[in-house]
This record gives C-alpha cells, structure tokens and sequence, in this order.
C-alpha cells in the first residue's frame, strides 16, 4: 500500500524516495556541476525543475523514483564518445543516474564542460520563454 504524504500544518510533506541514495545522487551531482562550471547559477525554471544557468540555461535535473534524470538542454549539440546521453528530441539528452557512482562514468565531466562552452557560444533561451507568435488575419 503506497504511504500518504504527511501534513505539515497546511503543508503536504513529500514521501520519502524509495531509493534514499538518490539523495545522495542530488547533492553530488550539484556540486559536480559547480565544480565543473565555475560561476554557475543554480535556479528553478517555470515547471519548478532545478536547472544550471551560465549565461542561459544549459543543464537541469529531476528526481524520480529509480533514477535522477540530468538533462542536457543542447545535447544534441555535444560530442558524446563515450554514448552516455539518451533521449530521441529534437534537442534535449539526458543521463540517468542511479547511485553516485554514475557521476564518475567516463566522459561524464567532459560532457559538462562541453554543454557550459555550447551554452557560452550559443546561449539556449530561457526555459518557459513565451514565443510572441502574430495572430492570423481576420
């Protein structure tokens, strides 16, 4: 029987992970990222997804109930000798990491640095960006 969220005052706590090591796969991958990246920002985009900014946006996480999902924004614009990124988008690739561990799969930290300098030269817009798009004619 799945466990209910437990209230907080008026708050909904989150259930716990049912892999607690993805805790540990959150905090190792930011400071991975922070290492890899002097000087990056981290935010919450409008769909409330932690995501890493240099100048734009370029990389964000999720965590789910096996894995966490670190995404590439401009994935489809790295090198990527060693296959780690998947995904079928137009754009976006992903790793799954699933202990920390995966954080020191080769090729791992040069796909970060990668994804900073793509991001440096060609700045992805900002995530949740309203495209003014012009109304058809009456």
């Amino acid at each position: 029987m799945p466990s209910k969220p437990r209230a907080i005052g008026n708050k909904q706590a989150r259930p716990q992970p049912k892999n607690p090591s993805l805790l540990t796969v959150v905090r190792d991958l930011r400071a991975t990222v922070k290492k890899c990246v002097p000087g990056v920002k981290e935010t919450v985009n409008a769909w409330k997804m932690p995501t890493f900014e240099l100048q734009g946006p370029f990389l964000y996480f999720m965590r789910g109930k096996n894995h966490v999902t670190f995404g590439f924004l401009q994935g489809t614009s790295l090198p990527d000798p060693h296959k780690l990124l998947e995904g079928t988008g137009k754009n976006l690739r992903h790793i799954k990491l699933r202990e920390p561990e995966d954080l020191n799969r080769e090729g791992m930290h040069e796909l970060i640095h990668a994804a900073a300098r793509r991001n440096r030269e060609n700045p992805a817009p900002p995530m949740g960006t309203a495209l003014k798009m012009s109304r058809a004619p009456k």
